[in-house]
């Protein structure tokens, strides 16, 4: 009886915490140039999140780096940076291999890259169609969405705005504990 009890205390707080996470969340993804599967509630559920739609081949490409340096800089207090390789603005590798020699080979991400998916418009991925209706669609690559640990978009940053922009890491700052 004993067992059945901490079984019964384990699966409620495991239930308790993936059932915080908001449904658009709870998807799986495929990670990029890999057959592993990735579910942001599962991995990151409570824990405030950066996605960014990016691309291989644009002139905001190299903000790889300074995402890079963002996640190194707050993973530590819990924020996690989610990359969401699209082809949308026609400036991605057609090679998933190409895409991920530059973000892993040329930028050194180590963030959650995802296999390429459409984000913008009716055929985009369900997480990039919830970050449209609270906020708006990326009009380009390298767009940001800063989502604290509840869920919900607490703001939205354009490509121009740099991974180093002192908003940008305020906003941040306030997502964190």
């Amino acid at each position: 009886m004993i067992g059945k009890v901490l079984v019964g205390a384990s699966f409620a707080v495991s239930m308790g915490a993936h059932a915080t996470c908001p449904e658009f969340l709870d998807h799986d993804m495929r990670k990029l140039h890999s057959q592993d599967q990735v579910n942001l509630c599962e991995a990151f559920g409570e824990k405030p999140m950066l996605i960014v739609n990016t691309a291989s081949h644009c002139g905001y490409t190299p903000q790889f780096k300074g995402l890079e340096a963002l996640y190194q800089k707050y993973r530590e207090r819990g924020l996690v940076v989610v990359g969401f390789a699209s082809d949308d603005f026609r400036q991605e590798a057609k090679d998933e291999a190409a895409a991920a020699d530059v973000c892993y080979v040329n930028y050194g991400v180590t963030f959650t890259m995802l296999a390429p998916s459409h984000v913008k418009g009716s055929d985009a991925n369900p997480i990039f169609q919830e970050l449209a209706s609270q906020t708006q669609a990326p009009g380009w690559n390298f767009n940001k969405y800063l989502v604290d640990a509840s869920g919900q978009v607490v703001q939205h940053f354009g490509s121009n705005t740099t991974p180093d922009s002192k908003v940008l890491q305020a906003a941040i700052e306030s997502t964190l504990p």
